[in-house]
């Protein structure tokens, strides 16, 4: 079961929707559902995760600026090689 949840849009979102929901062949209401399902996920990921690294500063827990730096050096410098 779900809950019915009314909600403004700016006119041009509107339009943008309604495209996707003919193209889609699915509902405006289930695109938006959808939608609104996707960003709560990314919030509470996001939230968890600053949750996560304020606990660990908070420890005392963090990465020395050299080995940081030096990890992201040979991650660029893969990523580089294989753009080649």
């Amino acid at each position: 079961m779900t809950d019915l949840v009314s909600l403004r849009l700016d006119p041009d979102i509107r339009k943008r929707l309604d495209a996707l929901a003919i193209a889609t062949e699915r509902s405006r209401a289930a695109i938006a559902a959808e939608a609104v399902k996707q960003y709560v996920d990314l919030q509470e990921w996001q939230i968890a995760a600053i949750k996560k690294g304020v606990a660990q500063a908070d420890r005392g827990e963090f990465i020395d600026h050299a080995k940081l730096k030096s990890k992201w050096g040979k991650r660029l410098a893969a990523s580089m090689d294989k753009a080649r």
